[in-house]
């Protein structure tokens, strides 16, 4: 299969090279290009004004920066499991949007449906769960592509006012794309203002790091709305994620928080458990039951030794919908699949269609208490996605 190779010439002129002897020596792409398929070895900065086409996996190798300008649009090839943006080691993504002007991750289909491409992928040297003999991780999608370190403050980059829809192509029954994957992300990259819709699987998880986001909203994912793992350490502040009335698609145990500690729960005795952190949430669930599937097994869902601290927080189910198995979860059936005692949470639960009757199961954790007025996520922040609340 022929892989194209994209790197900097000159300002918006790029040379294109084959990847194996036999294929043909391709000239310079003149500005214009449109399709994006292959490794970025050097920088390479793309057009606002091209409408681009993502035909195959795309991989900014370590040393090169993409830049990608405010009101940029990409539509990634619908129907594969390889058309994803991943971003290694060592590498940066550039992708500045504006209110006005946001970065457009999407798919190229007619009739566009979740799992039409892979997503984003982003891979940096931040700390993950380890037993200090093994500091990096493979990527779930490509294993060979390494994720993890000593650098809790590394810089991959900035993505702001960014939209990313139609995610979540499945590679098998154990692998499949997130919409925004951040694997050992540090806390020098700078994320906020990201849109994620109609996400096949997670719409946003963290592998481990310490990177904070600002500013996300989710609708219709098919699994869990914010999804926390490997030791992941940092903060997010103001989440808002929603499954709207009439959205059928779920998989057997969609949540709006997964946390584990560490990898699947294999590792109980790694360094580094997870303990993350969200001010401002807000999870609202109004799609029905679709036969004996619920729209949500729980709300929050905290495990495998990880500890939460969540302040602010706004939970609701609309009418119609069935209740979730527990509105909050630490528990397990062994010490080492519970969540951490020493989570807090802070939250008020709409009452008006049953949800407070929802089981909250504590396995200790005294920290965790409902309260009366909190507001959760701040929409406001959100106005750029023109999104109706």
């Amino acid at each position: 299969m022929k892989t194209k190779l994209f790197s900097i010439l000159a300002a918006g002129v790029f040379a294109l090279s084959a990847c194996s002897t036999d294929d043909p020596t391709v000239g310079p792409i003149q500005k214009g290009e449109k399709e994006l398929i292959g490794k970025i070895s050097k920088d390479m900065v793309l057009d606002a004004n091209v409408e681009y086409t993502m035909t195959g996996t795309v991989i900014v190798e370590k040393g090169a920066t993409l830049k990608i300008p405010a009101g940029t649009t990409i539509k990634a090839k619908d129907g594969g499991t390889s058309v994803y943006l991943l971003v290694e080691q060592g590498a940066k993504i550039d992708a500045q949007g504006t209110a006005d002007k946001p970065i457009v991750f999407t798919s190229s289909a007619a009739a566009p449906k979740e799992g039409d491409w892979g997503g984003i992928i982003i891979n940096g040297y931040a700390p993950i769960s380890s037993d200090e003999k093994t500091l990096t991780w493979g990527t779930e999608i490509n294993t060979s592509v390494l994720y993890g370190g000593d650098k809790p403050s590394d810089n991959s980059g900035i993505l702001n006012f960014v939209k990313i829809a139609y995610t979540g192509a499945r590679i098998d029954g154990s692998k499949e794309h997130n919409g925004l994957t951040l694997n050992a992300v540090g806390n020098g990259t700078k994320i906020s203002n990201i849109y994620l819709t109609y996400g096949a699987d997670d719409a946003i998880e963290f592998f481990g790091g310490t990177v904070n986001v600002d500013n996300i909203l989710v609708v219709n994912c098919s699994d869990d709305m914010f999804d926390f793992t490997q030791g992941y350490t940092g903060k997010i502040t103001n989440a808002y994620g929603i499954r709207e009335k009439g959205y059928s698609d779920a998989t057997d145990d969609p949540r709006g928080i997964e946390a584990d500690g560490n990898m699947d729960g294999k590792n109980p005795s790694f360094k580094l458990q997870s303990h993350f952190t969200i001010d401002g949430l807000t999870i609202i669930n109004n799609a029905a039951a679709v036969g004996s599937r619920s729209m949500m097994t729980e709300v929050v869902k905290i495990r495998r030794k990880a500890k939460g601290t969540i302040t602010n927080a706004y939970f609701k189910f609309g009418e119609g919908t069935s209740l979730p198995n527990s509105l909050i979860d630490l528990s397990g059936s062994k010490p080492e699949d519970t969540g951490d005692a020493a989570t807090t949470i802070a939250y008020t639960v709409d009452a008006a269609n049953g949800l407070d009757k929802a089981p909250v199961k504590l396995n200790g954790a005294e920290g965790i208490k409902a309260q009366a007025g909190l507001k959760g996520a701040n929409t406001a922040a959100f106005s750029w996605t023109a999104y109706k609340f």
